[in-house]
């Protein structure tokens, strides 16, 4: 039987969620609530593979003026999400055929596709690169994470310099809390990209508070308080098998005494130890061909190492 591909719309919001939510690789991301925070901004273009009456196979997405088709841009990674069963390469191939004529007959002149990493997989699920290569796609970006694989009852791998760090601030009268308001965190975060990187963060504190609100479990905010004021704090986004370090912030007292560093010892060995892994994002600007050494080797002395978040572009015409 061969494959139909059919544009996502609004009332199918149910079965779109409840796919996800059994995919074997998939986040909370690609739920409807998440991905469509931001429709004034982004044009819906999602799609479902459909074999049959059963869909197989759901890519977020959305299109751009000029006629460009993105896997998301709303999102941070992106991708075909899979069912746990019964699609392999070579059906991701058809699918991938099937889905470009159609493409090419709606006029969208070429797809830029983000990967999922492989960390936030259930099952290896990287059917979709392959397919990338036998269709002549080339990599247009690749940015490098960092991250630590959290085997129940081990220790972290932290280096010298770390450790050094973690004793320091035993010592002094800090207060880790979880705070439900963005405001906070977020005002931090403006402070500190400003000062340190001359830039903003993708969130405003309202849309960060929304998506908190939609997703409390999955959405965290955590505040390191020394002398009564904020001095660190990181957002978490957790999906279940991997804990995100989405934004990380710091005042200059926080940077001088390394009060990120118990902040994270907390959040990795306690709060979210249950998670395979525990990712500290990527270190680069200029689509990957500028990397923050400096920053790279901070998230390595935590015992991270690297993780690709690749992105392709595939001509369609």
């Amino acid at each position: 039987m061969s494959y139909e591909l059919i544009q996502y719309s609004p009332e199918m919001a149910g079965s779109w969620d409840e796919f996800v939510s059994n995919a074997r690789n998939s986040s909370f991301l690609f739920m409807r609530g998440y991905m469509d925070y931001h429709s004034d901004r982004f044009r819906d273009c999602s799609w479902i593979a459909m074999k049959g009456t059963r869909p197989v196979a759901f890519l977020p997405a959305n299109i751009s003026d000029d006629g460009i088709l993105h896997s998301h841009q709303g999102l941070t990674y992106g991708g075909w999400i899979l069912p746990a069963r019964h699609i392999d390469g070579s059906d991701l191939l058809d699918i991938f055929g099937m889905a470009i004529d159609r493409w090419r007959a709606e006029g969208i002149s070429s797809l830029d596709y983000k990967t999922l990493p492989y960390i936030y997989s259930s099952a290896p699920s990287q059917e979709d690169e392959y397919a990338l290569f036998r269709l002549g796609a080339t990599l247009s970006e690749s940015n490098l994470s960092m991250a630590i694989p959290l085997a129940a009852g081990c220790e972290p791998n932290y280096n010298k310099l770390r450790r050094r760090s973690l004793a320091k601030t035993a010592g002094l009268e800090f207060t880790i809390r979880e705070c439900v308001e963005s405001a906070p965190l977020i005002r931090m975060v403006e402070d500190c990209l400003r000062e340190r990187h001359d830039a903003a963060p993708v969130h405003t504190a309202s849309e960060l508070q929304l998506l908190h609100d939609r997703f409390p479990q999955n959405i965290r905010f955590w505040l390191l308080e020394y002398q009564g004021e904020p001095q660190a704090a990181v957002c978490m986004f957790d999906t279940g098998r991997v804990a995100h370090a989405q934004y990380i912030a710091t005042t200059p007292l926080a940077r001088e005494l390394n009060l990120l560093t118990p902040l994270f010892h907390h959040l990795i060995t306690v709060v979210y130890a249950g998670r395979a892994y525990f990712d500290f994002g990527t270190s680069n600007e200029d689509q990957g061909r500028y990397l923050n050494a400096g920053l790279l080797r901070q998230k390595a002395s935590f015992g991270a190492s690297g993780v690709a978040y690749n992105r392709y572009t595939l001509n369609i015409r």
